[in-house]
Formats: C-alpha cells, sequence, structure tokens
C-alpha cells in the first residue's frame, strides 16, 4: 500500500503540485517586472509633479518674507521640508526598483524547496534584501505609488508572511534602508532645518532678512500646556497663601457678619421700640455676649481700628434704643395707671351726687 501511495504521489499528485508551484513562480516574477515598470514611471511623474510644487512653494515664502510675514513663512515651511523629505524617499525607491528589476533574473532561477504541506519556504537573497526590505516598508506609506502595494503582495507570495511582518516591524536584521526610514517618518521638523531652508530661499531670492526674530522663536522652550506649567530656574516663584493669612481672613468675616447682625438689631429697635421691659432686657442680654465673642477674638489684621469703631458706633445706637425703649414703656405704665385712676374715681363722683 505505501509503494502504492508514493507510486500515485511520484506520477500525479507530485508532478500536478510541481507544475503549480513553477507555474507560480513565473507568474509572480512576469507580475513583478510589469509592476516595477509602472512604479518607476509612475515615481518619475510624481517627482516632475513635485518640484514644480516645491518652486512654488518656495516662491510664496520669499514673498512672506519680504512682507515681513515671519509667522507664516515659519509655518509654511514645514510642508516644503515634509515635501523634500518625500521626493528623496521617493528618489531611493525609484533606484531600488531599478535594481530588483535588472536582478529579476536571480528571483526566476531561485531553487524551490517543497514541504510535506506543499507550501514554499524561500529566503531572499542577501544581496536584494535591503531593496525589497525597503520597497515592502514603503508600500503602505507611499500612497500615490499603488504599484507598489502590488508588489509588496508578489513578495509576501514569494517569501511568506513572515519576512514581510519583521519588515513592518522594523525587526532587528529586517535590513530596511535607514534613509528611508527617517525620511518617511512622520514628525515635526527642528528649529534648525527650518531656520536652514528660510535662509536657502532668503538667498535664492536675494532678499536682505533679518532671521534674529526667528531664530529667538525658534529658540524658546515652549511649555507642556496639558502637563502645566513648569518652572524655569532662577525665575520667580509664585507666592502660596500662607496659613496665617487664612486664620487672620476667618476672624475678620466673623466680626464682619456680628457686625450687620448689629446694625438690623439697631434698626429694628428704632423703628418699632416695644413697650415690655422684659424684651428690652433680653435685647441686652444677646448684645452682651456678642461683645464677648467680639473681645474674645485677638486682632490680627490692619483693619482692627475700623471694626472697632463700627462696633463703638452700634453699640451707642443699641443702648439709645434700649433707652428709648425704657421710656417708652415708662409712659406706657403711667399712662395705664391714670387711666386706671380715672375709671374708679368717676362712680365715686356719681354716688356723692346722687
Amino acid at each position: 500500500m505505501s509503494l502504492l501511495n508514493q507510486l500515485f504521489n511520484r506520477g500525479v499528485f507530485g508532478t500536478r503540485c510541481h507544475f503549480n508551484c513553477v507555474m507560480n513562480s513565473i507568474f509572480i516574477v512576469f507580475c513583478s517586472k510589469t509592476c516595477l515598470n509602472l512604479a518607476i514611471s509612475r515615481i518619475k511623474l510624481l517627482q516632475n509633479k513635485r518640484d514644480m510644487q516645491l518652486k512654488q512653494m518656495r516662491k510664496e515664502i520669499a514673498q512672506f518674507l519680504q512682507a515681513g510675514q515671519e509667522p507664516i513663512a515659519r509655518i509654511r515651511v514645514e510642508h516644503i521640508i515634509r515635501e523634500q523629505n518625500t521626493g528623496n524617499a521617493y528618489d531611493i525607491l525609484e533606484l531600488f526598483c531599478e535594481f530588483v528589476l535588472a536582478r529579476v533574473p536571480i528571483i526566476e532561477n531561485q531553487k524551490l524547496t517543497l514541504s510535506l504541506s506543499f507550501q514554499q519556504n524561500r529566503d531572499c537573497p542577501q544581496e536584494l534584501r535591503e531593496a525589497i526590505a525597503s520597497i515592502i516598508f514603503a508600500a503602505p506609506r507611499c500612497s500615490d505609488v499603488p504599484d507598489l502595494l502590488h508588489i509588496k503582495n508578489l513578495f509576501t507570495t514569494k517569501y511568506g508572511k513572515e519576512f514581510v511582518t519583521a519588515v513592518s516591524e522594523l525587526r532587528p536584521d529586517s535590513g530596511v534602508n535607514r534613509t528611508i526610514i527617517e525620511k518617511l517618518s512622520v514628525h515635526a521638523p527642528s528649529g534648525a532645518a527650518k531656520l536652514k531652508v528660510l535662509k536657502e530661499i532668503a538667498e535664492e531670492y536675494n532678499i536682505a532678512w533679518d532671521s534674529s526674530k526667528t531664530e529667538a522663536e525658534f529658540s524658546k522652550n515652549h511649555e507642556d500646556l496639558l502637563g502645566g506649567a513648569k518652572q524655569v530656574g532662577g525665575g520667580a516663584t509664585p507666592q502660596t497663601p500662607s496659613k496665617s493669612s487664612s486664620f487672620n481672613s476667618a476672624p475678620s468675616t466673623k466680626k464682619n457678619s456680628e457686625v450687620s447682625m448689629h446694625n438690623k438689631q439697631a434698626y429694628e429697635h428704632l423703628e418699632a421700640p416695644s413697650p415690655s421691659i422684659n424684651k428690652a432686657h433680653l435685647n441686652t442680654h444677646e448684645i452682651e455676649p456678642s461683645l464677648k465673642n467680639n473681645d474674645a477674638y485677638p486682632d490680627r489684621d490692619d483693619v482692627k481700628s475700623e471694626t472697632r469703631s463700627q462696633s463703638c458706633d452700634v453699640l451707642e445706637k443699641a443702648r439709645a434704643a434700649i433707652a428709648a425703649a425704657e421710656r417708652a414703656s415708662a409712659a406706657a405704665r403711667a399712662a395705664a395707671a391714670l387711666v386706671h385712676n380715672n375709671t374708679f374715681a368717676t362712680p365715686k363722683l356719681e354716688g356723692r351726687s346722687s
């Protein structure tokens, strides 16, 4: 049975699998040639278009510098630096595509090793490793050249997903060109790079530009507003409120509230004096504890004299109100006594007359 299986596999499935692998390799090589030629021609067209855009942008920045609009020029120069970096990366990718296209026969003649599951296990040639790895890394980052994505898919079929994953994640020994990584990385350009480009533009268009303001702006250390303001050494430290000030503010607020209460009580007594003596005594008893409470707090503020003068005025008004209440109560008692005497005197006079 084993002999029959070996003969059957060698005779039918073995030749068919070998034929499929050969046809797949020929198809990959043919497609890679087409995609590489398309990518090279597209990169050349994009580079010509980018050169014209860069010239126009540099001319606009020169006009801004001449008009004294440096803040706008400092922002627009970042677009120029980004386009220049992308153009440099495209130049390197164009060279790598031409290099891989010239070495396609090496990829075509590469030996096939079949495993038990009939999958292709191949290693990327060492002399083509940097070029192929750089193209795979740049493919998703260069949306203007969709042919690079097709080339990446072909290399994924040729060399496996592990190789492409290692290149995409920039693992050690991935072989990606360092310049490609730097030029296609997304980060803000440094102040020195922006200042250098601005000076080149000013020299190119013969503009007498004073770069002192721009240098001072680029040399500033901007604070991180999300993390809070950072203290710089030698600067003025913020003054924090001391505990003594908080303690001083508490008695003053209490005194002000007590003064307002005394004013209210005094006005009530002046407007409607009560005829009873007990209420007057109660008011005197209410005023005396408040005076004790006022004396209990030691004077700690600069407003001591004003609060004392106000409290003295309030006390004088309260005492005057109490005296007026006592006089009113005495007058009321005298009037009541007179009325009482008159009521008893009238019946006696009527009896005598009768």
